[in-house]
């Protein structure tokens, strides 16, 4: 049977894949904004068990065409040993058609690009890396571990192996002091990584870490209100321009977020600048905020 350590998270988009837990936890665990494993201690799991995950999910659900590796840092574990849980997997289930996990910018870092060709190879062809932020000042309050010019340099090495990428960014990350800054930086970064997947995210404290962040952040951290949001996703908006002609599929549409939004930028600019500067003088259409979730 599957078993699972909780509690579990994976990707929106991947709600109707297999989760496979090859991992538990995180190897960092320090981001001072995020709480989804705090309450656990980072170890990988075994290939016996792993193993004998992928058999039975095989004679469970054969039809299987996308798997999930969670937890937060599945691309940690040696290269040998990821390949070995691709190969089974594609092995086992004669319909796969990807595989997928989250990335910090550290494993991207670490793993080489004849590594990363070999795990696409494999069938690894979806990242989720977690950008939150363009700002080195905002990376530093926040105790990302990682700096702007980490998460470019691992996110195009994971590119130039052909692996896709889809990014997040946090939208009031860097509270009022640097939203400016946040939205700027985070366009920058963007803009040169440009990931097939972009989606911004509303930043909402849990109590678990709430006065942590506080406390790291190192000085006063005021909240945007909702529209301070909408000014920050529009000056986001208005910035991006992809790398080499490429379009990024853009979505602010998570539940933390005051309202959801499609876009391809920057072909739908003009349009989502305009939702937006509609959005601010219509405030009765924003997600009450007892409604969203991180």
């Amino acid at each position: 049977m599957l078993t699972y350590i909780e509690p579990l998270y994976r990707p929106p988009s991947e709600a109707g894949s297999l989760i496979l837990q090859v991992t538990i936890g995180c190897s960092y665990n320090r981001c001072s904004f995020c709480s989804m494993y705090r309450g656990k201690r980072y170890e990988e799991r075994s290939w016996d068990e792993i193993r004998a995950e992928i058999d039975y999910a095989s004679q469970e659900y054969p039809n299987t065409r996308r798997v999930f590796l969670a937890d937060g840092d599945a691309l940690n574990i040696k290269t040998e040993y990821m390949l070995n849980i691709l190969n089974h997997l594609y092995r086992s289930f004669p319909k796969l058609e990807r595989v997928s996990c989250y990335a910090m910018p550290k494993n991207l870092l670490q793993k080489s690009k004849e590594e990363l060709v070999a795990l696409r190879d494999a069938g690894l062809k979806l990242l989720y890396i977690g950008i939150e932020s363009g700002s080195d000042t905002v990376l530093r309050k926040v105790t990302k571990g990682a700096t702007s010019k980490g998460i470019i340099d691992g996110s195009l090495k994971a590119k130039s192996a052909g692996i896709q990428l889809s990014c997040m960014l946090i939208l009031g990350l860097g509270g009022r002091r640097y939203s400016r800054e946040h939205a700027l930086e985070s366009a920058r970064v963007a803009s040169m990584i440009a990931p097939e997947y972009l989606a911004a995210l509303t930043l909402l404290l849990d109590d678990v870490v709430r006065d942590e962040f506080m406390s790291k952040f190192g000085e006063p951290f005021e909240p945007l209100s909702d529209i301070e949001v909408l000014d920050e996703l529009k000056m986001l908006v208005e910035h991006i321009e992809p790398s080499s002609n490429s379009k990024i599929i853009f979505r602010a549409n998570h539940a933390s977020n005051p309202y959801p939004i499609k876009a391809v930028l920057p072909d739908d600019r003009a349009d989502v600048v305009a939702l937006i500067d509609d959005l601010k003088s219509r405030s009765h259409m924003l997600r009450p905020s007892h409604l969203r979730r991180f």
